[in-house]
């Protein structure tokens, strides 16, 4: 096997990757990670729920995780950018940014969405910090804080719900009038918590810290953080140049082993799914590893056996 020839190649060198990388160097297979380097987590000042990891930052677990997967002799690295492939199963060519042409029998792609900001200055600032997506990566750090949500649809409820197990200090920012059902609105009012319809001109913060949120007529309301739904994006057009199949949510649909549509590639981690986290990505990841040595595996011997 040539020096630009690979069992897999990984695009994507976060954690759904990395932990691929460690099943398959494990597995003593010929492994690239090509990453560019742009997690969605880079402002995130501290990662919680990964056992004996808790608190530190994404980017010292990355770090660390690097070190460690990177010892396996068979495992490398490049900081690049995956520009194209084509071919097909056993027979991928993986053209770079750099003008880099590899190949590889098996593809992983792990390379995360893109999230889209909305046009509220101080918002992609806050980002990951005190404007947060997930209650469970970052509400206990806000409990009992004057917290906000940032919603205009059906899910506001449901999402109501859920944040109030870690504050009654609660929130909910329409920025506008209120589009979902009118009895799930009124259903919302009766409960003990503010609903604010006035749109959001600003988010006042401190290094991404939140100070308030001032509205289009002037007035302000201090919190301390906000928990907002946005739109995303795949990171990368790949899935889609590949021609995988997708979901509804535009998540790049794989079965139990991680297999997308197209034979020999492969997806984990925040592509496949909207649960976001360095655990379940890991997790992810370990099991894309998994799955692709074994089905290397059984290619070889349908070939011994000619089946």
């Amino acid at each position: 096997m040539g020096n630009n020839n690979f069992d897999v190649i990984i695009v994507g060198g976060s954690f759904a990757g990395l932990s691929a990388a460690m099943a398959l160097g494990r597995a003593i297979r010929k492994v690239l990670i090509i990453d560019a380097g742009k997690p969605c987590n880079a402002q995130t000042p501290h990662s919680h729920n990964f056992l004996t990891q808790d608190g530190k930052t994404p980017a010292e677990i990355s770090a660390l995780v690097k070190d460690q997967v990177l010892a396996y002799p068979t495992v490398s690295l490049e900081n690049d950018l995956v520009t194209e492939i084509s071919g097909e199963n056993n027979n991928f060519k993986v053209q770079t940014a750099r003008g880099i042409l590899y190949s590889a029998r098996k593809i992983l792609l792990a390379t995360g969405v893109k999230d889209i900001m909305p046009s509220i200055p101080g918002f992609a600032e806050s980002w990951g910090i005190s404007v947060i997506h997930c209650p469970y990566c970052h509400g206990y750090e806000y409990r009992n804080q004057n917290t906000g949500i940032l919603l205009n649809h059906e899910m506001a409820f449901e999402f109501v719900k859920l944040i109030d197990n870690w504050t009654q200090k609660l929130t909910l920012f329409t920025n506008g009038v209120p589009i979902f059902d009118k009895a799930i609105f009124q259903k919302m009012k009766n409960l003990d918590f503010k609903i604010v319809e006035t749109e959001i001109r600003e988010l006042v913060h401190d290094s991404g810290f939140l100070k308030r949120v001032v509205f289009s007529d002037g007035s302000y309301q201090e919190l301390d953080a906000l928990y907002a739904k946005i739109p995303f994006t795949q990171h990368t057009d790949i899935p889609i140049k590949l021609d995988c199949a997708f979901d509804d949510m535009g998540y790049v649909k794989v079965d139990e082993f991680k297999r997308t549509s197209v034979n020999g590639v492969y997806a984990a981690g925040d592509i496949t799914w909207a649960f976001r986290s360095v655990a379940s990505a890991t997790a992810a990841g370990t099991m894309a590893g998994a799955s692709i040595n074994k089905d290397l595996i059984e290619e070889k011997f349908q070939y011994i056996l000619g089946v």
